[in-house]
This record gives C-alpha cells, structure tokens and sequence, in this order.
C-alpha cells in the first residue's frame, strides 16, 4: 500500500471524526443531519482505515493539514467561546426581578452542548433515585396550614371593605347595593368608567360605551343616595392553561343564564390587583377591586332589569349568573413571594383560594385537566415566539427537570411547586402539570362538591354530555334544541395554530421522559378525584 493511498484514507476517517454523527446524541435524535462549523465531514462512505498505514500517516498528515481548515477551526472556535460568553451573560441579566435563583441554570445552547451535559432521559435525567425521591415526597405531603380569615382580610383592608360579608337573598348571584359616589343630574352623571385600568380592552370599552348611555336607568334612590347593583362572579374556571378554557368559556356564552364578565381572562386575583402582569415585566399600578367588578356590570344591569320588573318573566332572569376563566388563578401565587420577601418560608403563607373563600364561600370552582405531558408541549408551542423544534423542547424540557430535581434535594415538594424563582428559572412551565398539588391546596377552603374537575380529553371526546355535566353543576336548566345543536356543532377554540402543527409530534424521548416523570403525580391525582381517568395511562 503506498503511502499517497494511507494519506487519502486517514483524511477521510480523520474528517469522519470530527462528524456530529459520530457522538452519542445522534442515537437521541434519529437520522436527522446536523451541520455545524465542526462538521467538516465527506460524502463518500469512510472507509475502514488500514492499520499498516499509522505509521506512515502520523507525521506526514502533520504537514498536510489545510491552512484554510486550521483558520477555520480557529475561527469558529473564537465565535463559539463569544456566543457562550454572551450567552451565560445574557442569562445573568434575565434572573427574576424580585427573587433570587438560589438552583444553577446550566444554559444548553447548541446540541454539542447537549451532549456534553449528557441529558438523555435513560442515563441521567429521570433516574432510579429522582422517582424515589418524588414518591416519597408525596407520600410525606401533607395539608396545608390555612391561615385565619382574620389574617387574610388583614392583609388588605380596601377589598374586604368594599366587599360584603353577605349577598342579597333570591338572587343566584352573589350581588349587592353599593352607593354610586358620582355625581347625579337627571341623565347626566359621573362616568363610572372613566378610570378603569381594564379600558385597554377593546371589548370592554365597547361594552362600557353602551353601558353609560342608560347607565342613569340602574341606579336606584334611597334616602336622598343612589345605589348600583354590584356582582361577583358566581363560578370560577381556574385553570389549568392550554386544557380547554378557551372553548368551555365560549360554549357556556351560548346559555341563556351565563352573563359573562367582558373579558375572559382578567387575571385579577393573581395578578392585577398587585399591579404586574409577570414578573419579568416588573410591577405596574395595581387595579382596585371596583375595577375588576366593573367587568360583571353587564350581567348586573340584566339582573337589575328584573328585579325592577318583577314579573314571572324576569323570575328567572334573576337567576342568571356570571363567571370568570382567568387560568392562573389555580397555580399562580408568586406575588406572595415578593410581598413577603423578607420572611423565611418553606411556602406561601396565603394562597389565591383564602381570598376567593373569604369573599365566597360558596363560589362554584370548575378545573379543566389534560395529559400533562401535551399540555406542556402545548403550553410552549403557544409561548415560544421563535426558534421552535422539537430539538429545542427536548432541551427546555430536560433542563427544568434538572432544575426540579435540583429544588427538590434541597426543599420540600410544596416550596418547589410554588417557587417563583423556580418558576422563573424553568425555560418550561414544568410544575403546571403537578395538578394534585395545586387541587389538594384547593380543597384545604373548598368542598369537594364545589369544585368539578373536567378532564378536556373526555370533554372532546362527547360535548353534549360534558356540557351537561357542568351545567348541572351549575344548576343553570337545560338548553333549548336549537341551542343544544348549535353548542355541539361550534368548532373548537384556540386550537393548535398551522405553523406549530407542522412541527409535529414531540420527540419519543422527549414522552418518555415527562411521562415517567409526571407518573407519581397522576397516581395522587387519580386517588384524590378517586378517578383511574387521571392517570393518562397512554401517555
């Protein structure tokens, strides 16, 4: 064999060498090629190398290697080390607002990068020790401890002073008399709208413009004052997102009972009346609750209506009833992290559901579930803006986990569920399928025969009977023909987009991985709804 062939040979196997084909993750992601400026690879078949060749080869292919290759390596190798400086900098600027990450985010930027941490779900990730330690911290979790309602109502004078204790009687609503404060002039008065913080809806602020016009016609006088009827919302859809929200929100509109509030997601108990949205955006003005009761007006005027009329008619206009579908109004309890930042919890001392039972008592709780693995593949096709792929979920999928097991080593299963920082930290919303937690917590305030879980699966799978169901639960009479063909018949809502349905399905290790994880918490979750549907055995 002469030594040109040896040289031909040893550069092509040389070249395979520096292939990303050749590494581990290949076997993760299939036969997809990946390209990067390391992949200097041929497209002739390599052949096996001839071991009489070495020799020969070690000191001559020293000379021959390429200037153009050499500066190329050095090149990339510069821009990686600038794009990873960047990177981690980046990251640095990106930590919550208001709470410290105390878990290490390791950044996975490229899939080279994927390889090196070795997150592949069979040798890492979802381990033997992980299970175990989830198990056992469900087996060792325990009811919270509610606070009192008196160290609830204290922790915000206004809204209870606004609120009542008690509601008018004959009407299924929780409604009330509050004293108009604006000026009144035969028509003219005071808009009552003139400062609402939600005006930044454009629905709202049509329905707002109607609603002044005869606004003068719903007040009513006694002892010289003037009084508006105030409502809350009868029942709550509170989560969880991207389980079908949308779409019960919009065929429960088609009852002639339900009066919706004018926005589906005002997201106030969470969010608005501490004045942020998220917390990456910083807190804003807050939204009082007359803001947020503004919303229910439309439904109160109808009930004003009748109650004015007072006819066999307008008896059961009086049952109308009203309700809100603010998603994170089940999970979202991070604003308690930055209000009581100073103190050393193992979890929230307040949760959004001590507030709603303070007001409420006797509120109406509706959950909508799905397979927790799809609603997260869901949940971030929906939230990512760009860059999508199932590489990129895989990626994000396997670095919250790590930083959950991280949380977990140190902290209780509670702490780690609610944790803003952790929250913050995950590149996916992880924790939002670890329903059990969140319905325990609930039926620490709520009767179990307050609340009724929906499991969106079987909801699809029959509509008519699902819509029955809930509108027995809310004790609204049943639907006219007509009404009950065009409930069934209305297409679904907020369905996968076009672009995001080309991507297709999640990768197989990708199920695998959250299926195993999210196992144990769907075992509880079937055993405190006592129903095996839960356990989405097909994931």
């Amino acid at each position: 064999m002469s030594p040109s062939d040896c040289n031909s040979r040893s550069n092509t196997q040389a070249d395979q060498s520096l292939s990303l084909h050749s590494l581990p993750l290949f076997e993760i992601y299939g036969r997809k090629s990946v390209r990067t400026f390391f992949d200097f690879s041929h497209t002739n078949e390599p052949k096996k190398l001839d071991v009489k060749c070495i020799p020969q080869l070690f000191l001559k292919n020293l000379s021959c290697v390429s200037k153009v290759k050499v500066l190329s390596f050095l090149l990339g190798s510069a821009v990686t080390f600038i794009v990873m400086a960047s990177y981690i900098l980046m990251l640095d600027k990106n930590v919550p607002l208001f709470t410290t990450i105390p878990y290490e985010l390791r950044p996975v930027g490229t899939l080279a990068s994927i390889n090196t941490t070795r997150v592949s779900f069979e040798r890492s990730l979802i381990d033997v020790k992980l299970l175990e330690k989830i198990i056992s911290s469900i087996q060792e979790y325990t009811s919270r401890k509610v606070p009192d309602e008196k160290d609830v109502i204290a922790t915000d004078t206004h809204l209870f002073s606004v609120l009542p204790r008690q509601f008018l009687p004959g009407i299924k609503s929780p409604c009330w008399y509050e004293e108009f404060s604006g000026k009144v002039s035969g028509k003219r008065i005071t808009d009552p709208y003139m400062k609402n913080h939600f005006m930044f809806s454009s629905r709202f602020s049509n329905v707002c413009h109607n609603l002044r016009a005869n606004f003068h016609l719903h007040l009513t006088q006694r002892d010289g004052k003037h009084y508006r009827l105030r409502c809350l919302p009868y029942f709550y859809i509170i989560g969880q997102p991207k389980c079908g929200t949308t779409d019960l929100f919009n065929r429960l509109l088609l009852h002639p009972e339900v009066k919706f509030n004018t926005m589906k997601e005002p997201h106030w108990w969470t969010r608005k009346r501490f004045g942020y949205i998220s917390f990456k955006d910083g807190f804003k003005r807050n939204i009082p609750v007359e803001h947020y009761l503004d919303l229910f007006d439309l439904a109160a005027h109808n009930i004003q209506e009748a109650v004015s009329r007072n006819t066999s008619e307008d008896h059961r206009a009086q049952h109308v009833i009203t309700g809100e579908a603010s998603p994170s109004t089940m999970w979202d309890n991070q604003a308690w992290s930055y209000i009581h930042r100073d103190r050393v919890e193992t979890e929230p001392p307040f949760l959004v559901q001590d507030f709603i039972h303070a007001v409420q008592p006797d509120a109406r709780i509706i959950i909508m579930l799905r397979d927790p693995v799809e609603r997260l593949y869901s949940d971030y096709l929906y939230f990512t803006t760009a860059h999508k792929s199932v590489e990129d979920f895989h990626q994000k999928v396997t670095e919250s986990v790590q930083l959950f097991q991280s949380c977990l080593s140190e902290r209780s299963l509670r702490f780690c569920v609610y944790s803003a920082s952790l929250i913050n930290s995950m590149p996916v919303r992880l924790n939002l399928g670890m329903y059990f937690v969140y319905i325990r917590d609930w039926l620490t305030v709520f009767h179990r025969e307050q609340i009724l879980v929906v499991q969106l699966e079987n909801y699809g799978t029959d509509l008519k009977v699902g819509m029955k169901k809930i509108f027995d639960f809310l004790s609204v009479g049943p639907l006219s023909k007509d009404l009950e063909t065009a409930l069934t018949k209305q297409s679904m809502s907020n369905t996968r987009r076009t672009k995001d349905t080309k991507l297709g399905p999640m990768l197989p290790v990708t199920r695998n991985l959250l299926s195993k994880f999210y196992q144990p918490f769907n075992h509880e979750l079937a055993r405190v709804l006592n129903s095996k549907a839960f356990l989405w055995s097909n994931s």
